[in-house]
């Protein structure tokens, strides 16, 4: 099967990096055009590093005629406090196939992603976003473009093992796959933002509205005809993870409340299960009040109050988790704002 045929309309980017003219791009039209979309936030120690390998990765990819020559690299930085857009700057400066987005503030890992994605799918044909730590095996992209001309439109970067994880890590990570398995949400198992997507796609998935952002678990149900390329996660190169235990619990949590109802309908049945538990002992205390062998007693009720008003405290905060995410959805706030562009620098 060959690949869904490029656009017939392009946008040249010229060296100078001026994304957005009326120059029609010539492309062949068997070779996709691609985007490498790479989120950063305070990656002044590792980007120097990895900056040079997403390089290499493209050239091969030019090489071996799996992407045009039109293939660029693009970077977005999420409102760093480091020194992270001044790099950027510098190595787009420096080499055309560089190009870099500021957003004009931090506003998190799934936002940055996705400001990369709009920014490039009116201009290529094809994306790929990767984290810029460097952890994702960037040869697996030879795989996803090949994958694509196999008339793929979507392609999952999965992670093969976790044998590098500690054993909380993986143990937790597996577990919140499988939850959110359980809750009926619809996820590539050890899958995160590692994906090749077309711009067909990419003009489905501008329709999704939504302002709380899970994009692992939304890209499944835009549809299209998708398969998965299969590798092994590296360490970080360098610096430390921004990812500390309490945002993973957070994008967890968000990844659950975002795609799924069901936690509403768990606490419904335990409603009911304790209610009619509630009832029966009731009929069973009037009952034995009634034969006279009712005993005057406080632990029984204190360990009833305590078990009830639990749930109850617990149930309120998860109706008050999707109550929070209703009241931001509807104020629409704009996903990302973009600054600053490199090729609009002066």
């Amino acid at each position: 099967m060959k690949a869904p045929p490029p656009r017939t309309k392009k946008i040249h980017i010229s060296p100078a990096h001026c994304v957005k003219n009326t120059t029609d791009r010539k492309t062949d039209n068997t070779i996709p055009s691609l985007a490498i979309v790479v989120p950063c936030y305070n990656e002044e120690e590792v980007l120097p590093v990895t900056a040079p390998i997403f390089l290499a990765e493209l050239e091969t990819l030019r090489q071996k005629k799996l992407v045009s020559a039109q293939s660029k690299i693009l970077f977005v930085d999420d409102g760093s406090s480091d020194s992270t857009w001044e790099i950027i700057k510098k190595l787009s400066k420096e080499n055309p196939d560089f190009l870099g987005i500021r957003q004009s503030r931090n506003r998190g890992h799934q936002n940055a992603v996705l400001a990369g994605l709009m920014e490039a799918k009116e201009n290529f044909d094809i994306t790929i976003s990767i984290d810029c730590d460097g952890q994702d095996d960037v040869s697996a992209m030879d795989k996803m473009c090949a994958e694509y001309q196999k008339g793929n439109e979507i392609v999952y970067g999965v992670r093969s093992q976790r044998k590098k994880d500690s054993f909380f890590k993986r143990f937790t990570a597996e577990s919140f796959y499988k939850l959110l398995g359980a809750m009926g949400a619809e996820v590539v198992f050890n899958h995160a933002d590692y994906r090749l997507v077309s711009a067909r796609v990419l003009n489905e998935f501008e329709n999704f509205g939504e302002v709380n952002l899970f994009l692992r678990g939304m890209f499944p149900l835009v549809g299209f005809k998708s398969s998965k390329v299969f590798y092994e996660r590296n360490e970080r190169v360098a610096g430390k993870s921004h990812y500390p235990l309490a945002k993973m619990l957070h994008l967890a949590f968000d990844g659950i409340t975002s795609l799924s109802v069901k936690p509403i309908r768990i606490i419904t049945s335990l409603g009911i299960l304790v209610s009619l538990a509630s009832f029966v002992g009731v009929v069973w205390s009037l009952a034995v009040r009634l034969s006279g062998r009712s005993v005057d007693g406080w632990a029984s009720m204190v360990c009833i109050l305590c078990f009830v008003s639990g749930i109850q405290m617990v149930s309120l905060g998860i109706i008050g988790e999707y109550v929070g995410k209703i009241y931001l959805e509807t104020k629409r706030r704009p996903r990302f704002i973009i600054s600053e562009r490199t090729w609009e620098e002066k």
